[in-house]
C-alpha cells in the first residue's frame, strides 16, 4: 500500500481509426439531402422523454424526472410519490451529459458523491457521507458489485460504462433495506438498455453507431448498438463500446500522470415474454480495462481488469390476481484484476517485515466472485377502506475472494475468504385518503471466514414512515409531508476483519486482523416534503420538489485506526519498521446529519432544475472523543437550465455547481463548476451533441481523496463532440 499513481496505457491506433471512421460517416450524413426532421420528444427536467411520444402528447403529470417510475421500486412508485429521498436519472439525461465515468452520470443528485482516484473508470459511490465495504449497495441489473482491493484510495470499486446504461435510481438512507443487506447509506441501481428502448414500435431491427472526441486527454469513444425483434414477445439487444483516453490536464494546465486508460465494454440482453403477464430478462455486461500504475512518475505496474456480470430476472404480474406480483432475480458477478510489476521494487516481506526485492514480472491477482438471489412478491388488497401493498421476500449474497501472488505483492493485503449475507423482510404500505403509513421489518444474518477465523451475527431492523397530504385546495393538494424512522445493519467485510501482514512499501508496520469487529447499525430519522403542481404559469407546465432533513446515527461504526506499540493495552507489538500498527476498529458511533433538496420546473419552452445537499458528520469513540469524518463530501448547490428550439429538435443549456469545503478536510477548498451543452436532432438518422465541462478551467480536487497519499486534481476544461447515426426497419 505504498505511494502509487496511475499511469497512461499503451496507445491504441485502431480505436482512433474506428472513431475517426464513425465521425467521418456522421460528417457525410450532414452533407446528404436533409430528410424530414424528426420531431424531438418532450424533454423532462434536462432531457427528452421517451422517443415514442409526440411533442403534442405531452402530459404535465409525467413530464419531469421526479415523475419517472423508479426501476428499483418494489411497489411501482415514482420519485415524487416515494416517501423517501429518491432520485431518478434516465437515458436522455445521461446522453446529454455525455458521461464517461459514474461521477458524470450522477451530477447534481443530492446527497451523492463519487470518489475515484486516477483510475477514473473505477469508482466508489458515497451517499450521505457513507461509502465502501457495502455501506452503499451498487447494483447493475440486479447484481451486487462487491469488488474490493485494499489501497490508499478508494476501497470498494465498480465499473459500468455509461453508454450501456438507460437509467439510474438512487434511494438514500436505510429505508432502502428491502433492497439488500448492509445498505445503511443507500442504494444505487443501474439499469442497462433494453431492445424495447432502442426499437421503434414499427421496427423489427435497428442499429446505431456513435463517435465521440474529448479534447482533454484526447479521448476517443466508439460505440455500436444493434437490436432485433423476433416477434412481439421476444427481442434482443447488443452493444459494444471502446474508449481510449490519454492523461488529462487539470485546471492549472498540468498533465496529471496516470489518468489515461483504455476499456472495452459490452452488453447482450434479451427479453422474453412467455405469457401476457410474465417477462424474463437474461443479460450479460462485461468490460476489459487496462492502465499503468506509476510511482514517482516511473511506470511501476501493468494492470488488467476483467469484469463480467450475468443476470436473470423473471416477473409475473396478473391484474386479475391482486395478490400476485412476483419477482425472481439471480446474478453472478466476476471481477479479476491482474497486477504485473514492470520494474524491480523495494518492498517488505508481509510476514517478517524485513526488506525484500519484488522482481519485475511478479504477479498479484485479485479474484472476487459475487453470487446473488433476490425474491419478492407484492400483494394488494383492501381492509376496512384501507388499501394495502404488502411486500415480502428474501435475498442472499455470497462473496468469494481469492487473492494471491509473489510475497511482497499487493494482493497479500486483500484477504482471501468467503462471506455470506442473507435477509428476509416484510413491508406493508397502507393508504387511506390523505394518510399513508409504511411499516417494515427486516431480518439480516451474516457469516464470514478464512482458514483461521470465523464470525457471524444477525439482527432485526425496523422501519416506520408516516405521510400526510392535509390540503384539498388546488394549489396545495400536491403537498405531502412525511416522517421516517429506519434502521439498517451492515456486517463487517472480509478486509476489515481479516487484513494482516506488514505494510509493503515506503515504511513498514503491521496490520492487525480483528475478528471481534461488531456489525454497524444505522439508525436514521428523516423528515421530508414532496410537492407537485401542474398548469402553474401555462398549460402543460409542471413543478416538482422534494426536500428532506435527516439525522443518521451509525452505532459501532468501523474505521481504521493507528495503534502505538508503546501502549501496552493496544495489542500492537514491536517489530521491524516504525512502532505503530493499523487495525479496523469499532467506534461508538458516527453521527451524520444534513439537508437535501431536488426540484424541477418543466414547460414547453424548456426546463429549470435546482438541487442542494448539506452534509455534516463526525465519529465519537467509546471514550467520548470526537473526530471529523473523512468521508463527508462537499456541500453542493446545482442549478440547471435548458431551452428548446426548432420544434424541440434543438436543446441548449448549462449547469452551475457550487461545492463547499467539508469541515476539517485538509485539502478541500470551495469551488464552482460551469458546464454547457447543446443537442440537435438533425434528421431521423443523425443526432449531434456538444458539451463543455469545467468551462472556466477551475483547478480543484475531490475532498474525498484527502486520505490518499497525494493530492489528485480533477480535469480542467473539456470539450466533447459526438455524432450518432441510427438506422432501422
Amino acid at each position: 500500500m505504498g505511494l502509487v499513481n496511475w499511469g497512461r496505457p499503451t496507445d491504441r491506433p485502431m480505436a482512433k481509426e474506428m472513431a475517426a471512421l464513425l465521425a467521418g460517416a456522421a460528417a457525410i450524413a450532414l452533407c446528404m439531402p436533409a430528410a424530414k426532421a424528426q420531431q424531438a420528444t418532450q424533454p423532462a427536467a434536462d432531457q427528452q422523454s421517451d422517443q415514442t411520444k409526440k411533442t403534442d402528447q405531452k402530459s404535465a403529470g409525467d413530464s419531469t424526472l421526479l415523475d419517472k417510475i423508479l426501476v428499483i421500486s418494489r411497489t411501482g412508485e415514482t420519485a415524487i410519490q416515494s416517501l423517501a429521498s429518491a432520485s431518478h436519472v434516465d437515458k436522455e439525461q445521461l446522453e446529454r451529459r455525455m458521461a464517461t465515468t459514474p461521477n458524470e452520470m450522477l451530477l447534481g443528485v443530492p446527497g451523492v458523491a463519487v470518489q475515484a482516484d486516477a483510475r477514473r473508470v473505477s469508482s466508489s459511490i458515497n451517499i450521505r457521507g457513507l461509502q465502501d465495504f457495502g455501506r452503499v449497495a451498487v447494483i447493475v441489473d440486479g447484481a451486487r458489485q462487491d469488488f474490493q482491493r485494499s489501497d490508499h484510495g478508494t476501497q470498494s470499486t465498480f465499473y459500468v460504462d455509461p453508454e450501456l446504461i438507460k437509467s439510474v435510481d438512487v434511494i438514500r438512507g436505510p429505508v432502502a433495506n428491502t433492497y439488500g443487506s448492509g445498505a445503511i447509506g443507500g442504494v444505487v441501481f443501474f439499469e442497462t438498455k433494453d431492445a424495447g428502448d432502442f426499437l421503434k414500435p414499427e421496427e423489427s431491427w435497428a442499429a446505431s453507431a456513435t463517435g465521440r472526441y474529448e479534447t482533454n486527454g484526447k479521448g476517443w469513444t466508439t460505440s455500436a448498438s444493434g437490436a432485433y425483434r423476433f416477434n412481439e414477445n421476444w427481442d434482443v439487444l447488443g452493444n459494444i463500446v471502446y474508449r481510449d483516453y490519454g492523461d488529462y490536464k487539470n485546471g492549472g494546465g498540468e498533465t496529471v500522470a496516470g489518468t489515461g486508460f483504455d476499456v472495452l465494454s459490452g452488453l447482450l440482453k434479451t427479453t422474453i415474454r412467455p405469457t401476457e403477464n410474465s417477462e424474463l430478462k437474461l443479460g450479460w455486461v462485461g468490460s476489459k480495462d487496462g492502465w499503468t500504475e506509476t510511482s514517482g512518475g516511473v511506470p511501476a505496474n501493468d494492470v488488467d481488469l476483467k469484469s463480467n456480470t450475468f443476470t436473470a430476472r423473471y416477473n409475473i404480474t396478473d391484474d386479475a390476481k391482486s395478490w400476485l406480483d412476483l419477482h425472481i432475480k439471480a446474478s453472478y458477478n466476476k471481477t479479476l484484476l491482474d497486477l504485473t510489476t514492470l520494474v524491480p521494487q523495494n518492498r517488505f516481506d508481509p510476514t517478517t517485515g524485513l526488506p525484500v526485492v519484488l522482481p519485475a514480472g511478479s504477479l498479484s491477482t485479485f479474484d472476487v466472485g459475487t453470487t446473488g438471489i433476490d425474491i419478492w412478491n407484492t400483494s394488494r388488497f383492501e381492509t376496512a377502506g384501507i388499501a394495502h401493498e404488502l411486500t415480502y421476500g428474501g435475498d442472499w449474497v455470497g462473496d468469494d475472494v481469492e487473492t494471491g501472488g509473489t510475497a511482497g505483492g499487493d494482493s497479500f493485503y486483500t484477504p482471501s475468504g468467503k462471506r455470506n449475507v442473507s435477509g428476509a423482510y416484510v413491508q406493508d404500505k397502507l393508504t387511506w385518503e390523505w394518510l399513508e403509513v409504511i411499516t417494515g421489518l427486516r431480518y439480516d444474518n451474516y457469516s464470514l471466514k478464512d482458514s483461521e477465523h470465523e464470525t457471524s451475527g444477525d439482527r432485526l431492523s425496523p422501519r416506520i414512515t408516516v405521510g400526510v397530504s392535509p390540503f384539498e385546495s388546488a394549489d396545495l393538494a400536491g403537498l405531502q409531508f412525511y416522517g421516517t424512522y429506519a434502521e439498517g445493519y451492515r456486517s463487517p467485510s472480509l478486509t476489515e476483519t481479516l487484513i494482516s501482514g506488514n505494510h509493503p512499501a515506503g515504511v513498514t508496520f503491521p496490520f492487525l486482523p480483528n475478528p471481534n469487529l461488531k456489525p454497524e447499525t444505522g439508525k436514521t430519522v428523516e423528515f421530508g416534503v414532496n410537492y407537485k403542481q401542474n398548469d402553474i404559469f401555462e398549460g402543460g407546465d409542471a413543478l416538482r420538489l422534494k426536500a428532506a432533513y435527516f439525522n443518521n446515527n451509525v452505532e459501532d461504526y468501523i474505521d481504521g485506526v493507528t495503534l502505538s506499540a508503546f501502549d501496552p493495552t493496544s495489542g500492537c507489538p514491536f517489530g521491524p519498521g516504525i512502532p505503530i500498527c493499523f487495525q479496523y476498529q469499532n467506534f461508538a458511533k458516527a453521527k451524520i446529519n444534513g439537508f437535501e433538496l431536488e426540484s424541477v420546473y418543466d414547460a414547453g419552452w424548456g426546463y429549470a432544475g435546482f438541487s442542494a445537499s448539506i452534509i455534516n458528520g463526525h465519529t465519537i469513540s467509546y471514550e467520548g472523543e470526537r473526530a471529523d469524518l473523512a468521508t463527508i463530501p462537499s456541500s453542493q448547490v446545482t442549478a440547471q437550465l435548458g431551452l428548446r428550439f426548432l420544434e424541440d429538435r434543438l436543446t441548449v443549456g448549462g449547469e452551475v455547481q457550487y461545492n463547499g469545503k467539508p469541515k476539517g478536510n485538509p485539502v478541500a477548498k470551495d469551488y464552482t463548476l460551469v458546464n454547457a451543452f447543446a443537442s440537435y436532432q438533425a434528421t431521423d438518422n443523425l443526432k449531434l451533441d456538444v458539451r463543455a465541462d469545467n468551462l472556466f478551467d477551475v483547478k480543484y480536487t475531490n475532498p474525498l481523496n484527502a486520505s490518499t497519499t497525494a493530492v489528485l486534481y480533477e480535469p480542467g476544461v473539456t470539450l466533447k463532440l459526438a455524432a450518432t447515426m441510427r438506422f432501422g426497419g
